[in-house]
């Protein structure tokens, strides 16, 4: 089975920790554990998002006395691209000897005239506390969004239109690679209509709806969202809150879960298994294995009644 894996970011930087190397480096071995036991047994493409570090690279880059201005958040995009996928690539090399592993540097298209444009959505980088966020917005001209009990930047997060090294990903699955691509949804580019040249764009492009759009594009019969919650909830963190184990694309769509968290990764699986009659299923990542195999998470399947 060809399954389209996405990591969320705090795969490798979870909530609160201090954003270290070697936190990141030591947090790879959950991946690699829950991971492999899935490659044993089915052919992964691993995307993964890149929320907390592309908002560290953010804040060096735009404090730094040395740059004249800072990075475009596209090629702190791409700078990681290389830095995660490089850990997800070493660390799965030793946990599958003999295996080919591939990691891509990878881009996604976007639309210049995407409305994601005025209204961002999408969170990067640390928490803060309300007044410090407040205070980093006048400073630094940030947009900022409660999440959770912080509050956190957050940037335009257009839907993807295209991944351009689609051809790519497919060559290296032909030969029996495990692929590590789109990484934070892909780096945003838009192309030029008369010459075709490609532009950067300052935005995130979400990991979940470029996984989904990855998976139709790749025939993969499964894609599987993992994330830090052990399935669905609905009204998640109220008194009412309850577990969703089993829901069509229309029940999820029904749900309206939040923008900035929930809601792309029911958008994203809805998406796939409307769009390839496929199953798409959204959980825990220790739980990866039990998931695609019925016993955890989400699952979300075609509407079989026609209703």
């Amino acid at each position: 089975m060809r399954i389209v894996v996405a990591l969320g970011g705090n795969a490798l930087l979870h909530r609160g920790e201090r954003p270290d190397a070697a936190v990141q480096r030591s947090n790879i071995d959950r991946v690699a554990t829950a991971l492999a036991a899935l490659a044993h047994e089915h052919e992964l493409v691993v995307t993964h998002g890149n929320g907390p570090q592309i908002g560290l690279l953010a804040v060096e880059s735009e404090t730094d006395p040395a740059l004249s201005a800072p990075y475009p958040l596209d090629l702190l995009g791409a700078q990681t691209q290389g830095m995660i996928g490089s850990l997800l690539a070493r660390t799965l090399h030793d946990a599958l000897p003999g295996r080919r592993i591939a990691a891509l540097v990878t881009h996604t298209l976007v639309r210049t005239d995407d409305p994601a444009f005025d209204r961002p959505t999408k969170f990067v980088g640390q928490v803060y506390s309300r007044g410090r966020a407040r205070e980093l917005a006048r400073e630094r001209g940030w947009c900022i969004a409660q999440d959770g009990t912080g509050w956190r930047r957050v940037v335009p997060s257009p839907s993807p239109e295209r991944i351009l090294e689609t051809d790519t990903i497919h060559d290296l699955l032909a030969l029996g690679a495990l692929v590590i691509c789109a990484g934070g949804g892909g780096i945003p580019v838009t192309t030029d209509r008369d010459c075709g040249a490609l532009s950067g764009v300052e935005a995130v492009v979400d990991k979940d709806l470029t996984a989904a759009l990855l998976a139709e594009d790749l025939k993969a019969d499964f894609l599987l969202i993992l994330t830090d919650v052990p399935c669905v909830y609905e009204h998640y963190g109220s008194p009412d809150q309850r577990p969703v184990p089993d829901a069509t694309p229309a029940d999820l769509r029904h749900g309206r879960f939040p923008d900035g968290s929930m809601g792309p990764k029911t958008e994203a699986a809805a998406r796939f298994v409307e769009r390839t009659g496929g199953l798409a299923a959204i959980g825990a990542l220790d739980a990866a294995y039990e998931i695609v195999h019925g016993r955890s998470g989400t699952l979300v399947r075609p509407d079989l009644t026609g209703g």
